[in-house]
């Protein structure tokens, strides 16, 4: 088995491939400051609560946002499991060009997320990737990472209105029944869900017109089951895909 860590500026999502088939999801919380031997109780806990034993972990590959945490996880999975990671960076085979000012401080979430979309589905792939930030990123037919739009995310964007107005609260997102709100909480629920909505379909159609095609669409991220249903435009939910691009760099590596 395969163990794939996508740490996240919220959650660390941790996947187990068996034979490229993902068997086992787990989240933990971001928190920089734990230690190796916290995380490896940690991994151990899992490992066990999903009847898997530590013989079964034949590698590790890990993509961070997180540089703080690559060290302590690194030593924690060899320490728990006694094999080495693999850290997604500049120099590690992908299988994708990446066409920027400068492809390496591309974060390896893009990469992976758009190595996993390139080898899943038709291209040119538009990939919607709805976190802490929004994301938008485009891989072409001849596997070329063309760049990617970074916008603020829902909740990040919901939490400063909150914080910067004296009457607006607090809210958790749901979608609301109608655009016009007949209440503050749905008001602000109608801007974040509708109107998120239209800010990707605008930008799925600049994007379109700027490749001169429509891409295939395709969305991931803890948040985009929030938006997509309200999208005009039609995407494919993959809420693994940045897993299993983990997977496939792997084995490119190996």
């Amino acid at each position: 088995m395969i163990l794939t860590f996508d740490v996240g500026n919220t959650n660390i999502v941790i996947g187990g491939f068996d034979n490229h088939k993902l068997v086992v999801v787990s989240r933990l919380a971001t928190r920089i400051g734990k230690t190796e031997d916290e995380y490896a109780i940690k991994l151990k806990c899992i490992l066990s609560l999903n009847d898997i034993e530590q013989s079964q972990i034949d590698g590790c590959i890990i993509s961070s946002v997180v540089p703080q945490l690559n060290l302590a996880l690194k030593k924690a999975v060899s320490k728990a499991f006694g094999v080495d990671s693999i850290i997604v960076g500049p120099g590690i085979k992908t299988g994708i060009n990446i066409k920027t000012d400068n492809p390496a401080i591309v974060g390896a979430d893009l990469i992976c997320a758009s190595v996993a979309a390139d080898n899943l589905y038709d291209t040119p792939v538009l990939i919607l990737d709805m976190g802490t930030a929004t994301k938008i990123m485009v891989v072409d037919d001849d596997h070329t990472f063309m760049g990617l739009s970074i916008i603020p995310g829902m909740e990040i964007s919901m939490n400063a209105l909150s914080g910067g107005t004296a009457q607006l609260p607090y809210i958790n997102l749901e979608i609301p029944p109608r655009v016009l709100g007949r209440n503050t909480i749905d008001c602000m629920r109608s801007g974040a869900i509708f109107g998120t909505a239209s800010m990707i379909d605008g930008m799925v159609d600049r994007i379109a017109e700027e490749l001169g095609v429509m891409p295939t669409l395709v969305a991931t991220g803890g948040l985009c089951s929030y938006v997509v249903p309200s999208c005009k435009h039609e995407f494919i939910v993959d809420d693994h895909l940045l897993l299993k691009g983990l997977d496939v760099i792997y084995h490119k590596n190996m």
